[in-house]
């Protein structure tokens, strides 16, 4: 009896010690939220266009906004052309326009982004040398063409690092705008 409960204790004992691994906070995490309603596409709804006024950067000297704004509709034609849709000039009566804003934590807060598009994703800079990374938030918005508000809306937040090279960057930026996207559907 006495060897029973003795070998007992001594399960009870190993089975109490575990080891885990520290998980060490990444600066390559993201959050994105949504809303508003994707009714409005169908089958038919096959032509965009850039929204006239929404295609803004809000940040410092270290961002080259023309760049930016070519980089973010070079994301946003490769992911809703290979959604089926096709980019055509205002002039041509699109289905829907396509707006979109980024801006860096230094130039913008969450509260003011908050403000400015009723949404923030609230990622956490926890664990992250600011130093080397920054918060970026990116918004993408759907619009009727004659409606001037947006019927959807997406906003995302990650890390930016400036030191990565032109075509990595560009690769990271396509694949988080393909992700921002995946509520349209194909058609």
């Amino acid at each position: 009896m006495i060897r029973q409960i003795c070998c007992l204790l001594l399960l009870s004992t190993l089975t109490a010690c575990t080891a885990s691994e520290a998980v060490k906070p990444s600066p390559q995490r993201t959050t994105m939220v949504a809303t508003g309603d994707l009714g409005f596409l169908s089958t038919q709804t096959r032509h965009f266009a850039w929204h006239p006024t929404l295609a803004k950067v809000v940040a410092d000297e270290r961002v080259e906004s023309d760049q930016v704004i070519g980089n973010m509709q070079q994301a946003l034609k490769k992911a809703l052309e290979a959604k089926g849709y096709q980019l055509v000039s205002r002039q041509q009566s699109p289905d829907l326009l396509v707006g979109f804003g980024l801006t860096l934590s230094s130039d913008m807060s969450d509260s003011e982004i908050l403000q400015k598009t009723g949404l923030v994703p609230g990622l956490s800079t926890f664990g992250v040398d600011m130093n080397k990374y920054e918060k970026g938030s990116v918004l993408v918005a759907l619009f009727e063409p004659q409606s001037p508000e947006p019927v959807w809306r997406a906003l995302g937040q990650g890390f930016t690092d400036f030191e990565r090279d032109g075509a990595k960057r560009q690769q990271g930026f396509n694949e988080f705008i393909s992700v921002m996207l995946t509520a349209i559907p194909a058609i």
